[in-house]
């Protein structure tokens, strides 16, 4: 389950700078790299170098290569030898948790903008609803990676996963769309079992992308209530 993190819904902005990291943003995959050569000789400024492999593996999975979700792989992807990847992946299972906390940072970051956008409220509700389902289809292999991860054991001494913002804002929806709630954990699983599994229904192609029909439906619970 993402993490339940305490999050104000005035500080739902600050979400948005942490896609990536520091050194990456969400349009722009590149990493602090002076160049080709520097890249092959190994002179990369501190983290810089962690950010690269994270950019090499999302990439992949974005064409579709994740079979070849390997350090040796993504090692030469960046122009470094393997072993100087151990420092920061000391096995594959770590690299894979990796990418799977970027994804949900990824996530949460879309959907806190989609919620700013639309104006928080009930409206913003609805927005991240949309948001989770469109992320689903426009990321199938990240989002399918993202929550498949059993990261829990790995993150119990980090103070959670990416996955907070997200969850948060869900949090933050419930309690502004439904104010009188009883169990305000139970309706946002509530809304998150519906997005979810609206998603997983288009991944495994049981229903065709249709924008219009994904907004009426997650409106029936995010929107209904409104």
């Amino acid at each position: 389950m993402l993490a339940k993190v305490p999050l104000s819904v005035e500080g739902i902005a600050l979400a948005t700078r942490y896609v990536y990291g520091d050194n990456m943003i969400e349009q722009d995959n590149s990493v602090n790299i002076k160049s080709d050569g520097a890249k092959a000789g190994g002179a990369y400024h501190h983290g810089d170098l962690r950010a690269a492999v994270i950019a090499a593996g999302l990439k992949r999975l974005e064409a579709g290569d994740d079979g070849e979700l390997r350090l040796r792989a993504l090692a030469r992807d960046v122009g470094v030898s393997a072993t100087a990847l151990y420092r920061h992946f000391p096995d594959k299972e770590a690299l894979l948790d990796a990418l799977a906390d970027e994804g949900l940072r990824r996530l949460g970051a879309r959907q806190a903008q989609a919620w700013l956008k639309a104006g928080g409220g009930r409206n913003g509700f609805k927005a991240t609803g949309t948001t989770y389902v469109r992320f689903a289809h426009d990321e199938p292999a990240l989002f399918r990676l993202s929550f498949t991860r059993q990261m829990s054991a790995r993150h119990a001494n980090v103070g959670g996963d990416g996955g907070e913002v997200a969850y948060n804002l869900l949090r933050a929806g419930v309690g502004e769309a439904l104010p009188g709630v009883e169990n305000p954990d139970r309706a946002a699983l509530h809304a998150w079992a519906l997005v979810h599994g609206l998603a997983m229904l288009i991944l495994d192609r049981r229903l065709e992308w249709d924008e219009a029909m994904v907004e009426e439906v997650v409106g029936l619970t995010f929107g209904g209530i409104a």
